[in-house]
């Protein structure tokens, strides 16, 4: 069983169950006040690296937080972990690696309905293109002692 800060979890509820509880552990006070703002409007992601056995929990920012704001979180994080007697996150009773990525990264959607502006597969490609098809260029491949 998948045990999150003490909690019970399926994989599936990972990144909930692991937002849920460091809400609650995070105590009384203006900076855990402030993480609980910003956190419950972040969405929190999970990923499982199965080669590393390392866990990773995203909370992806807006835009607007400021650099004061993130290290708040990290402070608060970091205290909310340390005294917490429960691991962070641990598989049938074994404590596992973990990290925590704060970011306000969003990756670009190429296709579908949401496309970024500009970001067309032709869009993403064409400098990479263009770079190998400028004037001037060399072809590594043109030997002029051999060309017959």
């Amino acid at each position: 069983m998948w045990k999150i800060l003490g909690k019970d979890a399926i994989y599936v509820d990972i990144p909930n169950v692991w937002k849920e509880r460091m809400l609650e552990l995070s105590g009384e006070g203006e900076k855990p006040e402030k993480f609980r703002d910003i956190v419950s409007k972040s969405e929190v992601t999970y990923l499982l690296n199965g080669t590393t056995e390392e866990h990773t929990f995203f909370i992806r920012l807006a835009d607007e937080i400021t650099p004061e704001e993130i290290q708040i979180l990290a402070d608060v994080a970091l205290d909310i972990l340390k005294a917490s007697e429960d691991p962070c996150i641990s598989v049938e009773g074994v404590v596992q690696k973990y990290k925590i990525i704060i970011t306000n990264w969003h990756e670009p959607e190429i296709i579908g309905l949401n496309k970024t502006p500009g970001m067309s597969s032709g869009e993403v490609f064409k400098p990479i293109i263009q770079g190998l098809d400028k004037p001037g260029r060399l072809n590594a491949n043109y030997d002029k002692n051999n060309y017959f």
